[in-house]
């Protein structure tokens, strides 16, 4: 059983809900990247996305766009975000670890030694928004065969067909976009979400992850009422952009916000 199944495992027996915070590996830096890393775990954190930079994310915000452009500034590449993960793993064995990112990266490293790489530094899921489920056969098998769980998107416009597909080579869990648009924009409408959601459980038995939307507590209640984990990401590089001269504000105000989220989800 892969980490990512043992945490839901985990906390579908407490009947909790999974916080995933998201952040972008090297905003501001390498550094403060690996302690933030630690932050959030002690905040409340089950799972951690950790954003691979890239120069064209497609899917991403202004907000999250920065945050790659200033990790971008740093040098930061796929190898040195696999590093990074191998630092933390020195000090957390327990806490799964979700790459998100883009595919040209992976595809200019070669999908065989990225597997290989990301197996080493103990990743426990990829994210790649623009890989197609429909052409991902290679590179999902690769995963699996190390134990990494190959993680995909679903969004409010997924008809039934690749809802069924994304459910044939997705493991770990599915990330549901909650609104349509980028990372952190529009308004959630949980209604809708609840609805979609349905739709998508009968089709898998897969933990359904929600994000895209979350900016507070009160927004991270309402969908760890309907799903199965809450991502939140733009809302907390907000911080960081916030705070680029004081980063132990920035980090303090991070292990606020997500401490006020947990609060929220359990209670």
């Amino acid at each position: 059983m892969s980490r990512l199944a043992e945490k839901f495992a985990e906390l579908s027996k407490t009947g909790r809900k999974a916080l995933i915070p998201f952040i972008s590996a090297g905003d501001p830096n390498p550094d403060f990247t690996v302690s933030m890393l630690h932050a959030m775990v002690r905040a409340g954190a089950d799972i951690i996305e950790l954003g691979v930079p890239f120069s064209d994310p497609m899917a991403d915000g202004p907000v999250i766009q920065r945050a790659s452009e200033r990790a971008l500034d740093q040098h930061m590449s796929l190898r040195k975000v696999l590093q990074l993960v191998i630092r933390f793993r020195t000090q957390d064995q327990d806490t799964p670890i979700v790459l998100m990112g883009y595919l040209n990266p992976i595809e200019a490293m070669g999908y065989e030694a990225f597997a290989n790489a990301a197996q080493r530094a103990e990743v426990d899921g990829v994210l790649t928004v623009d890989m197609p489920p429909e052409e991902a056969a290679e590179y999902v098998a690769l995963l699996k065969a190390r134990s990494i769980d190959p993680i995909f998107l679903l969004a409010p416009n997924s008809e039934e067909q690749r809802i069924e597909h994304v459910n044939t080579v997705a493991s770990g869990y599915l990330y549901y976009v909650s609104i349509k648009g980028v990372t952190g924009a529009g308004h959630l409408d949980t209604s809708n979400v609840e609805s979609k959601l349905q739709q998508i459980r009968s089709h898998t038995g897969l933990p359904l992850a929600v994000g895209f939307g979350v900016k507070d507590a009160e927004t991270a209640k309402a969908i760890s009422q309907i799903g199965d984990g809450v991502v939140v990401g733009s809302a907390l590089i907000d911080r960081i952009e916030a705070n680029l001269d004081d980063l132990d504000r920035a980090k303090n105000e991070i292990v606020a916000m997500l401490q006020d989220m947990r609060s929220a989800i359990d209670n």
